[in-house]
């Protein structure tokens, strides 16, 4: 159920983001005086639809039966041109595959030189337009985590953005959540509730620095600091980290020496514990947070795509080496490249339900980060892709020459077909990894 959960709520906040990227180039697209013929949210096949009349500026809702008659009006051609026609006012649609939105302009082509469309405005409109959407995630993922920071930002990264000077950080120890049986943990005293502060003196954070301490440490004795019967809600104080704190009356601290099991027993410790998490709080300074973090994470993006496709190239071309240990080091580093992707199948199957059963704020954090890689992703110089159209038409722009519809349309075309191979590719990858 929790994965049914997470991937309903993937599919929705997916489509929130994609529906938000195109209603910026649809905002941006009016305000520079291009046509747009239909807004909607979702992928065809269609389930409903309105038409806004153009001289009354009234919307009415559009007969199935109209649909068709709607579509064929749209473009005509005779002899190899592109006559101009007129619809009878934008159309508004639900659609109903939920997997994003889109938003169809009016004679999208460059070529196009009737008025009111793309292809008629100026280059300068033109950019606005076609970077409108990434604007408008990259506002989304502002807002997100300037919220985030007044409520509570999580800490997932080491240098996470945040002003110093307006930030109270609040954690909240790795806490035992069950204790097997005749284990080491159990013989050692340690109970369900108790936080772990401490493995041999130093501080730990998250549940994973236990796990990775005890593993180079098999069947040897490690000491436990923990702090027992203290609430939850005092245990994210700051200030209350110990039993001196006033709400932790019944609080004890208590050292324990546990041996840990072979390396090859089924447990070395024989717990479960929930995963710890940071999060910090900022007043005034939250909007510069909000800002900060996105561009930080817009740079973290950027240098992980760069780092992905020389790792790709590297990898690659040590396939063909001579040397066996070249080549092994090759398929190590593309077999990196490979986990290190994760498309549609792994975001909406695995990242979603795993952030939804965490908590609201991890959900919102995980919508923010995708709308960065949304805008990122967009910028590249891909054909298919925002930043890849206006490269094109920017080039032409410079040579002085005509972009042709055939042109724009085969590089286009071939770009996306690329696009949906990649797509396709990682797609398998994802459930490859699921299945394992």
């Amino acid at each position: 159920m929790d994965i049914f959960i997470g991937v309903v709520v993937g599919l929705l906040v997916l489509m929130f983001l994609v529906t938000a990227h195109e209603f910026g180039h649809f905002i941006a697209a009016r305000r520079n005086g291009v046509n747009v013929l239909e807004f909607g949210i979702g992928f065809p096949p269609r389930a409903i639809a309105w038409i806004k009349d153009p001289k009354t500026g009234k919307w009415r809702r559009l007969p199935r039966k109209e649909w068709e008659k709607e579509k064929t009006t749209k473009v005509v051609y005779s002899n190899g041109e592109r006559k101009a026609f007129a619809q009878k006012g934008m159309v508004f649609s639900l659609n109903w595959l939920p997997i994003g939105g889109f938003c169809q302009m009016d004679g999208e082509s460059a070529a196009d030189t009737r008025a009111g469309t793309f292809g008629k405005a100026r280059f300068w409109a033109k950019t606005k337009i076609l970077f409108a959407g990434v604007t408008m995630n990259w506002l989304i993922a502002i807002i997100v985590f300037t919220v985030l920071a007044w409520t509570g930002m999580p800490e997932f990264l080491d240098d996470q953005f945040k002003v110093a000077s307006d930030t109270r950080i609040e954690s909240v120890p790795v806490q035992i959540t069950s204790v097997a049986e005749g284990s080491p943990a159990d013989k050692a005293g340690i109970k369900v509730d108790d936080y772990i502060l401490a493995v041999d003196g130093n501080a730990v954070a998250y549940s994973s620095d236990i796990t990775d301490y005890n593993s180079a440490r098999a069947n040897e004795e490690v000491r436990y600091t923990i702090i027992r019967g203290v609430s939850e809600d005092c245990i994210k104080l700051p200030e209350c980290k110990d039993e001196t704190c006033d709400c932790n009356k019944n609080a004890e601290i208590v050292e324990t020496v546990v041996t840990l099991n072979p390396a090859d027993a089924e447990y070395l410790l024989g717990v479960t514990m929930s995963s710890s998490q940071s999060l910090s709080y900022a007043t005034w300074s939250a909007p510069i947070v909000g800002i900060g973090l996105t561009a930080q994470l817009t740079g973290e993006t950027f240098k992980g795509v760069g780092t992905m496709i020389g790792n790709l190239v590297s990898g690659t071309a040590q396939l063909f080496s001579s040397n066996s240990e070249v080549r092994e080091e090759g398929q190590e580093v593309l077999n990196e490249v490979k986990d290190s992707v994760s498309g549609p199948v792994g975001i909406i199957g695995v990242l979603f339900p795993a952030f939804t059963s965490a908590g609201p704020t991890n959900l919102a954090f995980l919508a923010a980060l995708i709308s960065v890689s949304l805008a990122c992703m967009n910028v590249l110089p891909i054909p298919a892709l925002d930043g890849g159209r206006w490269l094109l038409i920017a080039i032409y722009k410079l040579r002085k020459k005509e972009l042709t519809k055939e042109v724009e349309e085969k590089i286009v075309s071939r770009a996306f077909v690329v696009l949906l191979a990649i797509i396709f590719i990682v797609t398998i990858l994802d459930i490859v990894r699921i299945v394992q």
